[in-house]
């Protein structure tokens, strides 16, 4: 059912959870929906449109990933992981007594999502309409009920073949869902119907009975260490040749004097082909070893590539009147050893190419928030973010809203960033469709869930689109500022992609779960 064909007028007659008793084993959990599920048609709903979550808890913690895994790869699929930030712990905290990213059994660590109660796609651009859409099947009272999807970096660009499956937007709230807390685990079920749409709650039942046959309780632990797949080719769009004068003409304009623009982010798309079909899910789980301080999500709608990534930026992250965002830009690679990644880290806090870069970024993200909240803080003005490869120049940045249904506001007004865009960002799109020969497609794109009382968006970077057989498409991207040098910044991409293309290495070992 999508969404977006009903009236986001009207509001849906219920949204609730059904939380059922706490089982020991997800076999257990799987019987419990199942029975609760077939039960749902001896109490025939009162109301013509709504949303329900059954829910059982598990007193065990199975990755989420490992249990994505092991399941029917035909549905569509969908996993968002918080990014962790054990030893870089919120900077902002004068600002909202709680902890954003506070572990605890409440807060999930991991979501992964199999099936499609109701999904949110089209092929216009993401309007406050969609976003209604959307928030009428999301309520603070059921915190768990949300919508998992992403958005394409320019919807008014042209769609490449490989991006089609994904329209300018697509959201899902799963129909079978697998959440992964700190000490144990969830399985959920949720229906979805709109008589409105031919849709009845009997339809939704009958379909989610189908899926849940599907879904297997039998896991097997994935080992990050590599993957078995060997990269046969590769090829760049651009290619090394044709990127030097793109830069240098970014160059040129960035430096005439009647020229708005300051900064432009230039991409760069490298199709892989491996000699075996990847899997993206162990891919994934292979980047989430050295990925612990970014965000992991794997996006793939019926009959799509899945688009997989491992971010380090955030967005935003909404909880009731609270917005985070942060700003983060050039980049460093990591020191060989302790004194090296010292002066690397002091080089990078040094140079005036780089400072300038990030103080763009950073600026454009405060006058952004400052235009929808009432307060703005920025902490510290500048550090360094180091990640298992790289480093990068860091600020957070922490508003206020005036009002909790700015939401739609805030992903508008801060999507495109100046990191993966450029400033202003409109000269910057506008250039960047001119010069790309490629679809960037959710690449740098806002990727997330909306929530009822939260929500939270990464930036789709570091990502690449999984296809159906031998290959994969990788993307990456640089900043060019007045300054910038064609070469290094073509190295920069070439590190940038090395997390994707340097685990394509070895067979991984599978343990069982006991």
């Amino acid at each position: 059912m999508n969404g977006c064909e009903s009236s986001h007028k009207a509001p849906l007659g219920t949204v609730e959870t059904r939380s059922l008793s706490t089982v020991t084993s997800l076999a257990a959990a799987a019987e419990r929906l199942i029975t609760a599920v077939s039960n749902l048609k001896s109490e025939p709903s009162p109301f013509s449109s709504g949303i329900v979550r059954l829910q059982v808890a598990i007193d065990q913690q199975i990755g989420a990933l490992d249990w994505l895994h092991a399941q029917n790869d035909i549905l569509p699929r969908c996993y968002f992981s918080h990014r962790s930030d054990t030893g870089r712990p919120e900077l902002l905290q004068d600002l909202a007594s709680e902890k954003v990213n506070g572990s605890s059994d409440g807060n999930p660590v991991s979501v992964a999502g199999l099936g499609s109660a109701v999904f949110f796609r089209d092929h216009d651009p993401f309007s406050h309409d969609h976003w209604r859409s959307i928030r009428r099947f999301l309520s603070s009272n059921c915190p768990l009920i949300r919508a998992y999807g992403g958005l394409r970096f320019d919807p008014n660009g042209k769609v490449g073949v490989e991006w089609e499956q994904f329209g300018s937007f697509y959201f899902t709230v799963p129909q079978v869902e697998f959440v992964e807390f700190e000490r144990s685990s969830m399985l959920a079920a949720t229906v979805a119907w709109e008589d409105e749409l031919s849709w009845t709650l009997q339809n939704a039942i009958e379909s989610l009975e189908k899926t849940l046959l599907q879904v297997s309780s039998v896991i097997v632990r994935l080992k990050r260490e590599s993957l078995g797949v060997s990269v046969v080719s590769k090829n760049h769009v651009p290619s090394e040749v044709a990127y030097h004068p793109s830069v240098n003409t970014a160059l040129e304009i960035i430096k005439a004097k009647d020229s708005p623009l300051s900064k432009v982010v230039l991409a760069r798309s490298s199709r892989i082909i491996t000699d075996t079909g990847i899997d993206p899910i162990a891919w994934l789980a292979r980047l989430q070893r050295e990925g612990q301080d970014a965000y992991q999500f794997c996006l793939q709608p019926p009959g799509a590539p899945a688009f997989i990534g491992n971010t380090p930026e955030r967005l935003f992250y909404r909880k009731h009147l609270d917005v985070w965002s942060e700003a983060l830009a050039a980049t460093r690679p990591r020191g060989d050893s302790e004194v090296s990644d010292l002066e690397i880290e002091r080089d990078l806090l040094t140079s005036p190419k780089d400072d300038l870069e990030f103080s763009i970024v950073r600026e454009n993200i405060r006058e952004k928030l400052s235009a929808i909240c009432d307060r703005v803080i920025v902490k510290p003005p500048k550090t360094v973010r180091k990640l298992a490869r790289v480093q990068h120049l860091y600020s957070q940045l922490a508003g206020q809203l005036r009002r909790e249904d700015d939401e739609f506001d805030i992903l508008t007004v801060l999507h495109p960033t100046p990191a993966v865009c450029g400033c202003p960002a409109d000269e910057a799109r506008l250039f960047i469709k001119q010069i790309e020969a490629f679809d960037r497609g959710m690449y740098a794109g806002p990727v997330g869930f909306f929530g009822g009382g939260e929500s939270e968006f990464s930036v789709g970077i570091r990502s690449a689109l999984v296809e159906k057989r031998f290959g994969a498409l990788i993307y990456a991207g640089t900043g060019i500022v007045s300054g910038s040098d064609p070469s290094s910044e073509w190295n920069e991409l070439e590190l940038k992609i090395s997390q994707f293309t340097k685990t394509l290495e070895h067979e991984p070992a599978l343990q069982p779960i006991n």
